[in-house]
């Protein structure tokens, strides 16, 4: 029986609640050095500077309290909270809230609660430009750029071309900052309880560490959007120029301390889903008619409930048995897939994962080899195990390459491992079926035997040339001939230049960087490796890339198929056996949990739709999005349009539903839910934007972008979209002010020391482990730091005096880029006049 979510006390989730800040009245006009400094703590899009307080009614934080303490409705009957009252000063809305924490109550948190009926929305949304603007979307071929004049070097915004009188020197206290933003909302919301029965609530920072509490929206681990608030209609979307859009990790790893997802079986009739939409069953099912019926929270349709579904409503309309159906009350659960979900009516085989080692001269001769050896020794006694069990279902096996490819056979009978030689990579085929990929467990002697070959067999090669492509190929076949989906491990360290399909030639062109051809250099070569792709998804099989490169290797090609394959690269440049970082990468990359050969697809309520998706994933329609693989590190983004005008009193739901095979070899279906507020008021969208979020969106939109557009221009494009939005809150939303000062819209979250692979700690001597506080301090930090991140980072020592002492200070100051770019006080600068410009 799945027990009742319990309503939280208020004391643990002050979130109905607005919260405590200062509000900093322009009124009346500051002395001249006071006013910019005013200005910039008011800028309030992410929180940065000082906070503001919302003047607020009495009845503002008694109502959501009262909720809080009561038992949390289904959302399917959702408490509809009147407007809270805008500010008095100066008669002008809110300021734009946090990005990612709230400075002021969003829309539905405020006010007495009404009763209401859920109706699903019935609106459009979308993303596109301003009529008679020149730009086609965030990244289209034309774009109403910089009025002035550009900005020189590689980043918009170089101090040369920003004429005008001198500026007085800025206190520095008066900047926007990302680290106090960051630290503002772990003091406010850190530690706290995140309880999801509030529709449109926008969640803390993914830097704060808090616990989420499902009772009907799904946790913002897997779902977080740009903004909580979406525009009713088009029109307002395109006004706002806020991207609309979700950031989906349907796999994201659940903390020890909350419940993990609950499984729903509902045998061999299925799932239920709307007849019309598709929509799996929900918390945003309306249910009717005494409980026969139940109208569809996505598109309306009007069901019939089977009946062995069937259960009586109480006085309310809700289902007796609601707490009892993880379906019916939480945001996110799993439902065990019927044979109909699986390919050829057949239940799947276990996953497989294969290892693929390239024993060329470059990696026998810096220990490579033998160090992979040895970490798999260890590794394989670690593979993910489904709960509760004691041994991992994963089949492994084994490959060594060159210019030819080596297969091995570790059946558990025999003494010694067979090897197995294809030398025609133009036709690959696998050599052996049975003994190829076995149980660990029960082939540990002989694989263990193989491992420790390995590097005595190819230890005088003088072979420098390999293949790529093939081994891939031989990869597929293994786990086409296995009927089972699973995980190639590559481990490769120079570009494919052996005559075999696939092979590659160094095109490092230097002269194309910072030129309109630039882009060539970010394009994969097709071919062979489109190919290899698509047998890749069709197959489930995902391939993770380690990369030892001495030189240029042509990631852009080699990256492809692990890119959309839902795989991960990871590139170790003058590699060294003594480092760390690899071998965590690939203890983390092995053990974590996984599904396999999975689909996505994503629904709305009427009224928007999903029309873009960015991630590691392949698609061969506008609908479907296919992953070969998908763990807790991968996350999908999905864009959002108009149909139609959507209702503020419905607001805007979506589902993902993730169809996948476990590594037990069950076929399962996991659904996150979530609902937004609808409003027609900007002052709402922006007050509920999130910051991560927008982040995500704007860096993997560039990322795509520069496949096809000069760096330059993306660059451009960025901080053009970014002047229009923040131009639109100046005008709609802030509080008047001088044309001349930094307006308080100007709110830029920018991340001055972290390059996301190296951590750079200064001091004299090496690192060593010291029992005194300086030391356990270091390394406290150090562990920190490493443990938010997905992939380990280098650690450099640097030395005082020493050559690379000048590398560190390059990090340390807020001073012009290295390219010739802007510093962060010009840039901020520069956004301001972009912004004045368009208003004006």
């Amino acid at each position: 029986i799945f027990p009742p979510p319990v309503a939280s006390a208020p004391s643990m989730s002050p979130y109905g609640q607005p919260p405590q800040s200062a509000f900093h009245s322009m009124a009346q006009a500051p002395p001249p050095t006071q006013q910019l400094t005013n200005q910039m703590s008011a800028m309030n899009i992410g929180g940065y500077g000082k906070p503001m307080q919302v003047p607020q009614s009495p009845s503002s934080s008694a109502a959501p309290q009262q909720y809080q303490t009561s038992p949390p409705l289904a959302m399917g009957h959702p408490l509809l909270f009147l407007p809270g009252q805008q500010p008095s000063s100066l008669g002008s809305p809110p300021p734009m809230a946090t990005m990612g924490s709230m400075a002021a109550p969003p829309m539905g948190m405020s006010g007495p609660p009404r009763p209401g009926v859920h109706q699903p929305p019935l609106g459009p949304q979308g993303y596109p430009q301003q009529p008679g603007s020149p730009i086609s979307g965030p990244y289209g071929a034309q774009m109403a750029g910089p009025q002035s004049g550009a900005f020189p070097g590689g980043f918009p915004g170089g101090p040369a071309q920003m004429a005008g009188p001198p500026q007085k020197k800025l206190d520095p206290d008066s900047i926007p900052s990302t680290t106090q933003v960051i630290e503002d909302d772990q003091a406010k919301r850190g530690g706290q309880v995140y309880v999801t029965n509030i529709r449109g609530q926008v969640p803390p920072l993914v830097t704060t560490d808090f616990t989420v509490q499902d009772q009907g929206n799904a946790s913002p681990r897997f779902m977080r959007c740009t903004t909580y608030s979406f525009p009713s209609t088009a029109d307002l979307a395109k006004q706002c120029k806020v991207p609309l859009a979700a950031i989906i990790k349907p796999f994201a790893t659940v903390p020890k301390n909350e419940t993990p997802l609950y499984i729903v079986n509902h045998g061999e009739t299925g799932p239920i889903r709307c007849n019309r939409c598709k929509a799996y069953m929900c918390p945003y099912m309306q249910f009717i008619d005494g409980g026969r019926r139940y109208q569809c929270g996505f598109c309306s349709c009007v069901n019939e409930v089977p009946v062995q579904y069937f259960q009586h409503l109480d006085h309310m309309g809700r289902r007796m048995d609601l707490y009892e159906r993880p379906e019916l009350s939480l945001g996110s659960y799993e439902f065990i897939a019927t044979l109909d979900y699986c390919k050829n009516n057949k239940p799947p085989n276990p996953p497989a994962y294969i290892f693929m080692i390239d024993v060329s001269y470059n990696n026998i001769k810096s220990g490579l080899v033998k160090l992979i050896c040895e970490e798999l020794k260890t590794l394989l006694d670690r593979l993910p195990k489904e709960e509760g069990a004691e041994t991992s279902p994963i089949k492994v096996g084994f490959v060594t390459y060159n210019k030819i490819l080596h297969f091995y056979n570790v059946k558990s009978a025999l003494a010694q491992p067979q090897m197995m030689v294809v030398s025609d990579v133009a036709e690959m085929f696998v050599p052996l079926l049975d003994g190829f990929l076995v149980n660990f467990q029960e082939s540990r002697a002989v694989v263990n035997n193989l491992l420790d070959q390995i590097p005595d067999m190819f230890a005088d090669t003088n072979e420098s040339e390999t293949v790529f492509a093939p081994v891939i190929q031989a990869g597929v076949e293994a786990l086409k001939a296995a009927e089972c989906s699973g995980k190639l491990f590559i481990f490769h360290s120079s570009i494919p230049t052996a005559e075999a399909p696939g092979k590659l030639k160094n095109r490092d062109d230097r002269k194309l960087v910072g030129t309109e051809k630039e882009k060539t250099l970010f394009q994969p070569q097709r071919g062979v490796y489109e190919q290899l792709t698509k047998d890749c998804v069709a197959q489930g099989c995902c391939v993770d890339l380690f990369l030892f490169p001495n030189q240029f290797v042509d990631i852009a090609t080699m990256g492809d198929v692990p890119s959309h394959t839902s795989g991960s690269i990871y590139k170790y440049s003058n590699f060294q056996v003594n480092g760390p970082q690899f071998v965590s990468d690939l203890r983390r990359d092995v053990e974590k949990s996984i599904g396999f050969d999975a689909i996505m697809r994503v629904r709305t309520g009427t009224g928007f739709r999903a029309t873009d998706f960015f991630g590691a994933i392949y698609m061969n329609n506008t609908t479907d999005v296919e992953m070969a693989a998908v763990d807790c590190d991968k996350a999908v983004t999905v864009e959002f349009k108009h149909d139609d005008t959507l209702s503020e009193e419905s607001g805007a739901v979506m589902q993902c539903a993730l169809l996948y095979t476990t590594i037990g070899g069950q076929r399962r279906l996991r659904i996150h839910n979530l609902s937004l507020n609808c409003s027609s008021q900007l002052s709402e969208l922006y007050k509920s934007c999130e910051t991560d979020a927008l982040i995500n969106f704007f860096a993997k939109s560039a990322y795509r972008a520069m496949l096809t557009q000069p760096l330059k221009t993306v660059r451009e494009i960025l901080v053009n979209q970014m002047a229009h939005m923040l131009a639109c809150y100046r005008k709609s939303c802030a509080s008047p002010s001088a044309a001349s000062q930094v307006s308080d819209t100007l709110h830029i979250h920018v991340h001055i020391n972290d390059n996301s692979s190296v951590i750079i700690v200064f001091q004299q001597m090496s690192l060593p482990v010291l029992d005194n506080a300086h030391s356990r301090k270091i390394h406290s930090i150090i562990s920190s730091i490493s443990q938010q991140r997905a992939t380990s980072m280098k650690l450099l020592i640097v030395k005082q005096k020493d050559q690379s002492e000048m590398l560190f200070r390059q990090h340390l100051v807020e001073d012009k880029g290295l390219h010739g770019g802007a510093s962060y006080m010009d840039f901020l600068c520069y956004v301001h006049r972009e912004i004045r410009q368009l208003l004006t």
